[in-house]
């Protein structure tokens, strides 16, 4: 059984066929510059030769029928028939508090979508023209929606509540949502199975580092906290999100420079974070040879980042409890040997110890910590659209 993902954006669409009998990519690629000139689809089927093509797309469901019509091409495609493709997952950024699971698209789905826009203005209204493109183009194929936010709605009030009015945080839905949950409930769940152990046994806290970045504390299987917030802009400095700050600030920018607070809100997005404290690159590769240079402001933002995940996974620690593993991932996470040693010097009073030859590995999954280590250290690489497939084929019926 063939799952189909989506993950549909304001100009794009990534998309991957899975093959769920042995969970190997049949296909993937993404169409981009959706409605612009030089509308570009790049495109990879297992076995046969990359497609790269300019077309004149106008819509997001020109974009689902290239896809399709590419799936289906003897030359370049993954399958011969639509009746290979099972269902469709959609990957939703924001369910708000109502979805606590992936679930089956009607138009109750829909409109609670619609609900949420305000809270992702970004993603969701791509995400739902994703959903109406592949009706369009698949009518009567089940479909799937997989919130980035579902994962988190076991955190407890304690968590997930500001220090606001009661009022105002009902009124308005304020609270934590948190992002990334489907790579965080994925890397969990491969982290546990990589030392054997049962999941609904182990507190983990759960590392997913790149350009976007969170943590997550899991216990039980079950998110307890995670870092991430009302949006995506809270928590650890990222590539370019300046993370946890005094909202003083955003008065304060306003008042001295004279800016608008959509400026504001731009800037704290899109201009700070390890590539305003650089001055130089949001790419730790870039940062590192900076650093290696002399470069004083490039080794300061690698400190500060590593310092601020050290400092969130010793705060996780308390929360739940202590932590049996550690687990790093996202492209950082992954591949970034001296981010992961930075960021672990100095917890030893958790038990963690590091073997420094293992780190050097790159065969994922794998355990970086010493044997004497009390708490596992270990590496995953994330697949966000595997557990898209996964969820869309139980929530569709099609687990045999």
């Amino acid at each position: 059984m063939n799952i189909l993902v989506i993950n549909a954006g304001s100009s794009s669409v990534k998309y991957q066929l899975i093959n769920m009998n042995d969970e190997s990519v049949l296909a993937s690629g993404i169409v981009e510059r959706i409605g612009v000139d030089n509308t570009t689809l790049k495109h990879q089927a297992q076995g046969k030769e990359k497609l790269v093509m300019e077309l004149d797309i106008k819509d997001h469901s020109g974009a689902i029928k290239v896809v399709v019509d590419t799936l289906l091409s003897r030359e370049y495609g993954g399958i011969s028939s639509m009746d290979e493709i099972g269902a469709v997952g959609h990957r939703i950024a924001h369910g708000g508090d109502r979805f606590l699971g992936s679930v089956m698209i009607d138009e109750s789905v829909m409109q609670a979508i619609r609900e949420n826009i305000e809270l992702a203005p970004l993603h969701n209204p791509a995400n739902i023209t994703g959903i109406e493109a592949c009706r369009k183009v698949m009518p009567g194929k089940p479909m799937v929606a997989v919130f980035d936010t579902a994962y988190h709605q076991t955190l407890p009030p304690k968590a997930y509540l500001y220090g606001l009015s009661h009022e105002v945080s009902e009124m308005y839905k304020i609270r934590r949502y948190g992002f990334h949950g489907t790579s965080h409930k994925y890397i969990a769940q491969q982290a546990a199975k990589t030392i054997g152990k049962n999941i609904n046994e182990l507190k983990i806290i759960t590392c997913h580092l790149g350009n976007g970045s969170s943590i997550a504390a899991i216990k039980c299987g079950q998110c307890m906290d995670t870092s991430m917030g009302f949006t995506p802009l809270e928590g650890l400095i990222m590539g370019t999100r300046c993370g946890d700050i005094d909202p003083s600030i955003i008065q304060f920018l306003m008042k001295k420079r004279g800016m608008t607070i959509k400026e504001v809100m731009g800037y704290l997005n899109s201009e700070c974070g390890v590539l305003g404290l650089s001055g130089r690159s949001s790419d730790f590769r870039d940062l590192w040879n900076f650093a290696k240079l002399g470069d004083e402001r490039c080794k300061t933002a690698i400190d500060v980042f590593c310092y601020r995940v050290k400092k969130y996974i010793g705060a996780y620690s308390a929360a739940i409890g202590g932590v049996d593993a550690i687990v790093f991932s996202g492209g950082i996470g992954e591949n970034d040997l001296r981010v992961r040693e930075t960021i672990l010097e100095g917890l030893e009073y958790l038990g963690v110890q590091i073997d420094y030859t293992l780190n050097t590995e790159n065969q994922l999954p794998m355990l970086i910590s010493a044997p004497e280590s009390k708490v596992f250290v270990i590496v995953v690489r994330t697949n966000e659209e595997l557990m898209i497939a996964k969820d869309t084929m139980e929530i569709a019926g099609l687990v045999s």
